[in-house]
């Protein structure tokens, strides 16, 4: 039985393709990436995408999964990203990313803050010993 994951793999690295560029691509993070590497059956769909993004024709290491016709106008870009599978990433501006940094951080210290809280009242309540 062959391992999807690891023939997607094989493709993505023998042709070069950024591990980051193909999350950005396909919308998810690079720890989908790799789980998708890892998995034995892969949702045809998501094989599909990964096509789309790369304009890679998968129908020839997937003939059972895909035919010729379904990968037949993956040159034509502008078509394939209007398709539904595959959602255009908007470039952010380094001030969206730096607005939710920032957010992220005050989260973050908030969380530590109440943890910290918690800690302190609990060896509160454990430190009544005479």
């Amino acid at each position: 039985m062959e391992h999807f994951g690891q023939i997607v793999e094989k493709v993505i690295r023998r042709d070069g393709y950024s591990i980051s560029e193909l999350a950005r691509l396909t919308n998810v993070n690079r720890r989908s990436v790799y789980n998708w590497f890892k998995q034995k059956r892969l949702r045809p769909e998501i094989i599909y995408r990964i096509g789309l993004a790369l304009n890679y024709d998968f129908s020839k290491d997937f003939p059972t999964l895909f035919n010729v016709n379904e990968f037949k106008n993956i040159k034509n870009s502008q078509q394939l990203l209007n398709n539904s599978w595959v959602i255009p990433h908007e470039e952010k501006s380094e001030s969206y990313w730096k607005d939710r940094y920032i957010s992220l951080l005050e989260k973050y210290n908030d969380l530590l803050r109440s943890n910290v809280q918690n800690l302190t009242q609990n060896s509160k309540v454990t430190d009544t010993t005479p």
